[in-house]
């Protein structure tokens, strides 16, 4: 599994072991990473029985009971349960994924739930994700004209034109592909990552922007867009089963092409 942004010198270690329920029938152990960084104390894995009888399908279920019957500290974010919203994104079974969409009969053994990969941790399965937004936002993610919009109707786009953009607006911004780029865990400062990089060319493809060449001046990089060395984690990982690897691709084609 990928190694997780920790305090320096720290080590995880073994925490709480809480007693399986009476009577279970479906016995599942769930090994949760615990932290607060204001706490002084290094992180550790508290492990949690659960009944599998008694509980939901996904692992979203099963932490959602943690917390409302055995653990009210455990921290996670959560919201649609429907694998739409992006909030539940974490690393399981050594795999980033959102917890909503990841059924527990897949996991053999414990189930092993971490916080997204090299990021810095708010508490518990939560990452500060401020750099991963800024990122987001440092793209410019909306559409971009030089001239004016048309007085009676909408700025129209062919179904050619559209359907170029297929996959690219399902983006979720749960930030499982950058956090599973090697790239991106030691250049994050600088490189933009598969899921900033993809939004940039889900703009750069729409017909109605018309800032394309200013777009790829910005990414011409060699931080920005060229960390990127096809490793294809981030199209591996993908909930939602896009393909960031292939977005970046043609980024890099644009700008080799307008050197022709």
């Amino acid at each position: 599994m990928a190694q997780l942004t920790l305090p320096s010198n720290s080590v995880v270690k073994q925490g709480k072991t809480y007693d399986a329920p009476a009577g279970g029938t479906q016995l599942k152990k769930f090994v949760i990473y615990r932290y607060t960084p204001d706490d002084g104390e290094n992180p550790r894995t508290d492990t949690y029985s659960i009944d599998l009888a008694s509980c939901g399908p996904m692992v979203l279920d099963a932490l959602i009971m943690i917390k409302d019957e055995i653990d009210s500290s455990l921290s996670f974010r959560r919201s649609c349960r429907e694998g739409i919203c992006g909030s539940c994104s974490m690393n399981i079974d050594g795999r980033n994924t959102l917890a909503c969409l990841k059924r527990i009969d897949e996991v053999k053994g414990d189930v092993k739930v971490y916080p997204l990969p090299h990021m810095p941790v708010v508490k518990d399965l939560v990452p500060d994700l401020t750099n991963f937004y800024a990122q987001y936002g440092s793209i410019k993610p909306w559409i971009r004209t030089q001239t004016p919009a048309p007085p009676d109707r909408e700025r129209l786009q062919s179904q050619e034109d559209r359907a170029k953009l297929k996959g690219l607006e399902e983006c979720i911004l749960c930030a499982c592909c950058s956090t599973s780029c090697p790239s991106y865990w030691w250049n994050g400062d600088r490189y933009l990552g598969p899921a900033a990089l993809l939004q940039a060319y889900r703009w750069i493809a729409d017909s109605r922007d018309e800032t394309t060449g200013e777009r790829l001046d910005d990414l011409e990089d060699p931080f920005k867009l060229y960390r990127c060395h096809t490793i294809m984690n981030c199209t591996n990982t993908c909930p939602k089963t896009l393909n960031p690897g292939k977005a970046i691709a043609e980024i890099k084609k644009l700008i080799a092409m307008r050197r022709l």
